[in-house]
């Protein structure tokens, strides 16, 4: 990809957070941009009107007439496309969304990659507040939105990238993991569990696609790793490129010492210094400790890093107060895999000390979909007092043997002293919460998706309800 020779781009799947920034980003660099998208949604389809980037709603050859001169196409796009389809019949000149990253943003900057099975959204947006109100101006890619900035990407900032590297496949015709086109000088490795059922057959094979990553690191570049985390030891240390490891164990280069968590808030030390973090949880304050290593290599002074740990606002859908009804409080949160589901009960418990927990689950993602998490589930809900589990989405797409068995989980709590339901759909969970909650509660929903608006329609029902007693 030579960007002389290019002067169109057609974006396949432009809806997305990622590829509609970077559509906006190309046509801000003078390219003729447009895209197509099943659907697009707020606040991408807002973004787009703003800018002017024109799209299609619905997949057609035809709207690769005229013939651009780069499609870049998403992720989410399998064969049968019309328009992936058409491209390669065409022999269009094509790429995945992290190549054209690389090649028109990332390239001639000093990217700083954030990784990890779990926490990399919130660790990728601290990292990039903290550079931020530094006055340093990163170009940063979050998977998420994160509540300091508009946007979760901007790819017009200065001489830093900071991006949050995906292990999950590029696209359909690329499976290698999305992290390695990223050019990393710098790369955090928060953690390493056995994730992403549909594209890795075992945790091995994730093993070897960070390998795959830290192997392209340079020698004057940094591997910033938890020196807590079993699964990352035998990745470690790299022959050719400096590593440093962070925890609260000892032994690590970066250690926190001292850490208290009250509320929402953590204290930690780290050498000769005390620091805030507006975050509750030992999960946090480790994430926390990646971002403060990685800014001091980058050469930001612990004063310039605590001013943004002071002013860090998070991530949305991350312990998101949704609202509070009859005195129920309704929690919004992405976590889908055990050991993010234990930690975030873990801090919901820092948050609400003394208060009833419900957790509510709806198996969504590719992973928790299928059974290989079937025994761990089960110890995943130690923080809830109580526990209702949905129907498996998408339950038809995957076999009967592959499947997650709800009822059996259901059990399984049951037998560790959980009151627990299955209760396939929203109405009837909604039904069951607005008859046996109780002022006090904390009710905490946890779905990688939509979850058929369950957090508006329990809080209405909880607002009509009349005659409930007071919890004492």
């Amino acid at each position: 990809m030579i960007s002389g020779q290019i002067g169109s781009v057609h974006f396949v799947g432009i809806g997305g957070t990622a590829m509609g920034s970077a559509a906006i980003a190309m046509q801000k660099l003078g390219y003729r941009v447009t895209g197509s998208d099943q659907a697009i949604y707020e606040p991408m389809a807002g973004l787009l009107a703003t800018h002017r980037v024109p799209f299609t709603l619905g997949y057609a050859e035809a709207n690769l007439d005229p013939a651009p001169d780069l499609v870049v196409i998403g992720n989410a796009i399998t064969r049968g496309n019309p328009e992936a389809e058409a491209t390669l019949n065409r022999r269009l000149r094509y790429c995945s969304l992290p190549e054209l990253l690389r090649e028109f943003f990332i390239r001639g900057r000093r990217s700083l990659v954030v990784t990890g099975t779990h926490g990399k959204t919130t660790t990728t947006a601290l990292l990039a507040h903290v550079f931020e109100a530094s006055g340093r101006h990163p170009c940063f890619l979050i998977g998420g939105s994160p509540r300091n900035f508009p946007v979760g990407a901007r790819f017009d900032g200065g001489e830093w990238f900071i991006i949050e590297g995906d292990e999950y496949d590029t696209a359909f015709f690329d499976k290698r993991s999305k992290f390695v086109h990223y050019l990393p000088e710098v790369v955090i490795a928060n953690n390493l569990e056995f994730d992403h059922a549909d594209i890795f057959p075992d945790l091995a094979a994730i093993q070897t696609s960070f390998r795959h990553l830290f192997r392209i690191l340079p020698g004057n570049g940094l591997l910033l790793a938890n020196g807590d985390d079993p699964n990352l030891a035998p990745l470690l240390p790299l022959p050719h490129t400096p590593t440093r490891r962070f925890g609260l164990g000892d032994g690590n280069d970066a250690r926190a010492s001292d850490v208290t968590c009250h509320g929402d808030q953590s204290e930690f030390t780290v050498g000769s210094t005390r620091f805030h973090l507006p975050l509750a949880g030992a999960f946090n304050v480790r994430n926390a400790l990646g971002v403060l290593a990685c800014a001091r290599h980058c050469g930001l002074t612990d004063a310039e890093i605590q001013r943004g740990f002071s002013t860090f606002q998070g991530v949305k859908r991350r312990l998101d107060p949704r609202g509070e009804a009859n005195g129920v409080v309704v929690l919004d949160d992405f976590a889908h895999h055990p050991t993010a589901l234990a930690a975030t009960l873990e801090v919901v418990r820092l948050k609400y000390p003394g208060r009833r927990v419900w957790a509510v689950f709806e198996p969504r993602s590719n992973t928790t979909r299928r059974n290989v998490f079937q025994q761990a589930l089960a110890g995943a809900f130690v923080g809830a007092d109580l526990v209702l589990v949905s129907q498996v989405a998408r339950l038809t797409q995957l076999r009967p043997e592959e499947r997650l068995d709800p009822e059996q989980l259901i059990r399984d709590l049951r037998a560790r002293g959980k009151v627990a339901h299955y209760l396939p759909d929203v109405p009837t969970i909604v039904n069951l919460l607005a008859n046996e909650t109780l002022p006090g509660d904390v009710v905490c929903v946890f779905s990688n998706g939509e979850f058929d608006r369950i957090h508006e329609k329990l809080l209405s029902a909880l607002g009509s309800r009349e005659g409930k007693p007071t919890r004492r």
